[in-house]
């Protein structure tokens, strides 16, 4: 099983009512969450509680209350366990001092590796964020991206099975965005479990439909973007199917499972109202082909990200 919301004996990461507070203000108030392998995106506003969640996931900090679960271990009594944890934070606090080559050798040996393996690891990693050039310069004169990159490159470079990172992706300029993001893919995609912090909901959405939204300190929902708009039903999800036949389609889809309204909105679009998406796609095809009808394109108009976090924080 993959991605958030799902069963805690397969998840990787868990947390049993977990909550922290600042003096009188609670930062993050009683969650309970589990993360399975593949990218799984933790999502909220600034001051949502997002990033103190998420440093009491990756065992920065203890929670106030409730447990904390990295591979059934509590990293913070268990600190052995970090060897199989990657984190890249969101604060910059380089040693500026250092060079990039150095900095990733300091980061492999305290890991426990040998002077050869540290050798081969950051020649790769320099080379997979594009720092070969930039590999004997101090940190000091490093660009915000370039300083982004190498924070990145630190997290993955001992190899772990769980990677925090933490709005990964600031300072960095188009190119490299992509090429990260394309990182953070293939990283899920080899069974490792990948948990992104961001408040930009595009960036996300291009990584991952398996998300955690957050909304003033609380969970409001984990899971598939569209299993989770799903179970919004003041919020029909909105459907459009372009067809060179509207009316007959139109005709057909009325009063079938699922679909709430139809109506047709242009000369060859009919707009779909339908309080269960996923179920309304798994019928669609049959419903085509057994009834000679033709759709030429399907849109979905509200099923993004945004649309989503948009209905939950409404309620």
């Amino acid at each position: 099983m993959k991605g958030a919301g799902i069963d805690s004996s397969h998840a990787r990461i868990t947390a049993d009512r977990v909550g922290k507070w600042f003096g009188e203000v609670i930062a993050v108030n009683n969650c309970t969450l589990s993360v399975g392998t593949g990218v799984v995106g933790l999502l909220g506003a600034n001051g949502a509680g997002k990033s103190t969640l998420f440093k009491m996931l990756a065992g920065l900090i203890e929670p106030s209350h409730g447990t904390v679960r990295v591979f059934d271990r509590r990293l913070r009594q268990d600190v052995g366990w970090y060897r199989r944890v990657g984190f890249c934070p969101e604060s910059d606090a380089l040693p500026d001092w250092m060079t990039g080559r150095e900095f990733l050798a300091l980061m492999l040996r305290l890991m426990g590796f040998e002077k050869a393996e540290i050798n081969r690891r950051v020649g790769y990693w320099l080379e997979r964020f594009e720092l070969e050039d930039a590999a004997n310069r101090r940190l000091g004169g490093y660009s915000k991206g370039m300083r982004q990159k190498i924070k990145l490159a630190q997290a993955m470079a001992h190899d772990p099975d769980v990677i925090f990172l933490d709005e990964p992706l600031n300072g960095m300029d188009p190119v490299s965005r992509k090429q990260s993001i394309d990182l953070v893919r293939e990283l899920g995609q080899q069974g490792r479990t990948v948990l992104v912090s961001s408040h930009i909901l595009p960036e996300v959405e291009s990584m991952t439909s398996e998300i955690i939204l957050m909304d003033r300190g609380r969970v409001l929902a984990e899971g598939a973007v569209a299993e989770i708009r799903d179970k919004i039903p003041e919020h029909p999800t909105t459907v459009a199917l372009v067809s060179a036949a509207p009316r007959a389609l139109a005709g057909f889809l009325i009063g079938r499972e699922h679909v709430v309204g139809v109506q047709v909105d242009q000369e060859n679009r009919v707009v779909v109202s339908t309080d269960h998406a996923v179920a309304f796609y798994r019928a669609l095809p049959g419903w085509l082909l057994g009834n000679g009808l033709v759709v030429d394109e399907i849109v979905t108009l509200d099923d993004s990200l945004e649309a989503v976090f948009q209905y939950l924080t409404e309620r």
